[in-house]
């Protein structure tokens, strides 16, 4: 995935009152010699007690990397699991810290089994410059997740700087994300300053026509996202099941398809706030219908207004993939959360992967900067074979829903709060 490197540019948080341009990069910071505290997210799969799926580990390696190249002693903190407070073998960092070992052959990484005190104090003691130790869960402290300012006092103790490098947490208030960055100089990672760089140009400062592309079952679980989005869209493409509960605010049947009729209101008090700022919703204008979301199943394709009655729409239909790549033609950035079908299924994902694909060629050939975060999402674009063709594909879940619905998130107010300090 091609990763945005400009500036943030200054302006306003998606809350408001954010300015981006606070959040300091590690880029050109002398780290040699000095104790550089990184915190990431190595919430991976352990079976087996091994690392199932190392995708999160390697997206930081280039920071960690980088640190231990020019070098400084790192210090990686990180969470796995909910042990709740209390010590759990199951969720300790030692796996970890052994792949970190396999992908990173010219480096000594070691591990100790505490994040603070004498056995992380005495553990921490032989590190030498270029060499990286990873401490244990600091989730395996209540302090964590209570965001308490003591806990983060004495992690910051073991370093000289920090470095935030875990945006799939930036939206969560813990003690070693947000409350520790007001012990040190703080700094965002490669990976964080990518992630913040690539949502401040897609949503704080947009090249306009700015289009944004919002999927997913229910309208109940991005009421937030939709609702801050249509202020600062131009185009608001609603798809997936939501999309039905829009058509049915519209007045029109849908059939036995997925819908929730108790947010009816809802989705009619986005359309309204919609016209009022200038946001054109588009929904399909035809669909792809099915009696049952199975493999194999007869299937045909109808106007939105002719849905049968034991029919369930299922994806977005040819005139309506025709439609949006029209609009695309025009379109500057996009923005896109949530699959436009049940993509998982086949027949019923080639609305999301012809609009991936067109959004993807006109990404190469410099039209249009695209970026796209979510589980499903990123799945949906590796299955179209694209994902590495679109401007950025952020995998943080979380904080990109978050971050979507106009929230401020912890981990950014740190970042720019620190950089705030160091400029006063």
């Amino acid at each position: 995935m091609n990763e945005l490197s400009s500036p943030v540019a200054p302006g306003k948080g998606a809350a408001g009152g954010l300015d981006l341009s606070r959040v300091r990069s590690i880029d050109g910071v002398d780290v040699h010699g000095k104790r550089v505290l990184v915190r990431v997210d190595f919430n991976v799969p352990i079976e087996g007690g091994a690392v199932a799926d190392p995708t999160r580990i390697t997206r930081v390696l280039p920071t960690i990397a980088k640190l231990a190249r020019e070098g400084a002693k790192v210090i990686v903190l990180s969470h796995l699991g909910r042990p709740k407070g209390v010590i759990s073998p199951e969720t300790s960092l030692r796996p970890v810290a052994q792949k970190m070992q396999e992908l990173m052959p010219g480096t000594t990484v070691r591990f100790v089994g505490d994040c603070i005190g004498e056995e992380a104090r005495k553990g921490l003691a032989p590190l030498k410059p270029g060499e990286v130790t990873v401490l244990e869960n600091v989730r395996f402290y209540p302090g964590e997740e209570k965001n308490d300012r003591n806990f983060a006092k004495r992690l910051a103790a073991h370093g000289d700087l920090y470095v935030d490098d875990a945006f799939s947490s930036a939206h969560r208030a813990h003690a070693s994300i947000e409350a520790i960055a007001d012990f040190l100089p703080a700094y965002a990672g490669l990976l964080m300053m990518a992630e913040i760089t690539a949502l401040g140009e897609a949503l704080e400062n947009p090249e306009r026509p700015v289009m944004a592309i919002v999927g997913g079952a229910k309208v109940s679980t991005k009421i937030e996202v939709l609702t801050n989005l249509v202020t600062r869209m131009d185009v608001l493409v609603v798809g997936g099941g939501m999309a039905n509960t829009f058509l049915l605010a519209q007045g029109l049947e849908v059939g036995a398809s997925f819908c929730e009729p108790d947010f009816v209101a809802t989705a009619k008090d986005i359309m309204a706030r919609a016209e009022r700022s200038s946001c054109e919703i588009v929904l399909p204008s035809d669909v792809v219908v099915a009696k049952a979301l199975r493999e194999g199943v007869d299937w045909q394709v109808c106007p939105v207004g002719r849905v049968p009655a034991d029919g369930m729409i299922l994806d977005f239909g040819p005139e309506s993939v025709a439609d949006l790549k029209r609009r695309l033609a025009s379109i500057h950035t996009v923005l896109w959360n949530g699959p436009l079908g049940a993509f998982e299924t086949a027949p019923f994902g080639e609305a999301t992967f012809a609009i991936a694909r067109e959004v993807a060629r006109l990404t190469k050939d410099g039209k249009l900067v695209s970026v796209a975060g979510g589980g499903d999402t990123v799945r949906a674009l590796n299955e179209a074979h694209v994902a590495d063709d679109f401007s950025y594909v952020s995998t943080a879940g979380g904080a990109f829903l978050e971050w979507l619905g106009g929230h401020e998130l912890p981990a950014v107010l740190a970042l720019a709060r620190s950089g705030a300090r160091a400029s006063n």
